[in-house]
């Protein structure tokens, strides 16, 4: 036994001597075999260039940790599951029946648009629809309304679900609907839910709730997906009515005074089918059990054609970023942007240039002072270039403006949770609804003007004005770009 461990200690003094002359070697190899492997990977799966050089530039410049970063955070391993989960994008008779239905498209760019978006995504756009937009506040008191008065069930999906004055509510709701036997699955992302501790998937869980997390786990080896999160935000009630938008439930939206604001809408009609398919897709693949998503709601609710974009870095892919391109492309008088967070890619601004020199009006509204300061800035080097062209650039007055909302001509809407950066065009997984009503279109532009009244307008000489070194600051994050 003496021999045995004093052979293993020889064994163990060798191999650390041979480690203090070769490790210089060894560390360099390895960095080298990676930045290679990456590169090789990166020209393969990645199709925007600027992102492929920036992955390609960190990984040489900072071996091994640019590697790790990239395995972490630009490497999507749930493609082909994902592919398989959402199908050949069969649909039912019920959301067939309702195509028809609805206020006919009025210009040939229209016809086009509704064509590009059906392709895109596999789906019709669905006519017989009722869509009413809510702010944040009464938007929440509706969905616990919707809730109480369940007899089916109620199928929730949203990134942030807060332990909170918004959140418990609702949780007492979902636990009122489980006791009249109800079925409940809530969904909450695994990042997501971690905004506030204790997290609200303790209360659910206690309560007889089924929640879930997606893409969670406390093991880092079963958690490599960090920067593929699900952003979505839908509820579906008894498979006939659903709600869907940007709002995450947390107490901000409620507080006197307001901390955030935010919008979401009700939907009515066979569009609630691309909601339901939405969440049974995530669900299934998150925790393999399928859910029955025939739809049971009316066919004639009202008058908005309607359909649902799922975008995500699986088969959804670029589906969100290409409808965007294809709604600037067939403005003709304005297009007009509220969203909390702009860092669009160099496509979708040439696209807005282009909107510009042949005279659409382009009005983009941001938060005068932003909750991520890397993305405010970089924002702002992105916006310089849009306002030298002619662009109409607002600042909203606080309190935080977490809305996404998006008109073309007073005749097109898209609504939901996706941002204009990387983030939400190429990395979470996201849910829009866009809808073609000249009524809807009149009550979003007046959102949208409601906000302007307290905005302030921003124009070029007030870019020419800041300092040097704020435009350093500027350009300097909007490098960042792939990455926020």
């Amino acid at each position: 036994m003496q021999e045995w461990v004093a052979g293993a200690a020889s064994l163990v003094e060798w191999l650390v001597a041979w480690l203090e002359v070769f490790w210089p070697a060894i560390v360099a190899t390895t960095g080298v075999v990676a930045a290679v492997w990456v590169t090789l990977h990166v020209a393969q799966h990645k199709r925007d260039a600027r992102a492929a050089a920036a992955w390609t530039g960190l990984v040489w410049l900072v071996p091994l940790l640019g590697a790790l970063l990239y395995l972490l955070l630009g490497v999507n391993r749930i493609q082909r599951r994902a592919r398989q989960l959402t199908g050949g994008g069969a649909i039912d008779a019920a959301l067939s029946a309702g195509r028809d239905q609805g206020t006919p498209l009025q210009s040939d760019r229209l016809r086009v648009l509704a064509r590009l978006v059906g392709r895109l995504t596999g789906l019709p756009l669905t006519g017989g629809n009722r869509v009413t937009l809510l702010e944040a506040g009464p938007a929440l008191a509706a969905m616990i309304k919707a809730v109480d008065g369940a007899r089916d069930s109620v199928l929730l999906a949203t990134y942030i679900f807060g332990n909170d004055a918004a959140g418990k509510p609702l949780a007492d709701a979902l636990e009122r609907a489980v006791a009249r036997g109800v079925t409940v699955r809530v969904l909450v992302d695994g990042v997501g839910a971690l905004y506030s501790l204790p997290p609200i998937t303790l209360r659910l869980r206690r309560r007889g709730v089924r929640v879930e997390r997606f893409l969670h786990s406390i093991a880092p080896w079963r958690m490599p997906y960090l920067n593929l999160r699900n952003h979505r935000k839908l509820m579906v009630v008894d498979r006939c009515m659903g709600f869907t938008g940007g709002m995450n439930i947390r107490a901000g939206y409620l507080r006197e005074p307001a901390h955030m604001q935010d919008l979401h809408a009700r939907v009515e009609g066979p569009a609630v089918v691309h909601l339901l398919r939405s969440f049974v897709a995530d669900w299934a693949f998150t925790c393999g059990e399928t859910l029955d998503d025939n739809y049971l709601g009316a066919l004639e609710a009202g008058d908005t054609l309607a359909r649902g974009i799922n975008a995500g870095p699986d088969a959804d892919f670029d589906k969100r970023r290409l409808t965007l391109l294809a709604a600037i492309g067939a403005a003709e008088h304005e297009v007009r942007i509220v969203t909390p967070y702009f860092v669009p890619d160099q496509t979708l601004l040439a696209s807005l240039q282009l909107a510009l020199l042949k005279g659409v009006r382009v009005n983009i509204v941001v938060p005068q002072k932003n909750n991520l300061r890397l993305v405010q800035w970089a924002s702002l080097h992105a916006l310089r270039w849009l306002v030298r062209e002619g662009a109409e650039l607002h600042f909203s007055a606080p309190p935080f403006d977490h809305t996404k909302l998006m008109t073309v001509d007073g005749h097109w809407v898209l609504l939901g949770s996706g941002n204009w950066d990387a983030r939400s065009l190429r990395l979470n997984f996201e849910f829009d609804m866009e809808c073609y009503d000249d009524p809807l279109a009149e009550q979003a532009n007046d959102l949208i003007d409601r906000r302007l009244h307290g905005a302030r307008r921003v124009g070029e000489a007030e870019f020419r004005a800041m300092g040097r070194l704020r435009h350093v600051r500027n350009a300097l994050a909007h490098l960042f770009e792939p990455y926020l």
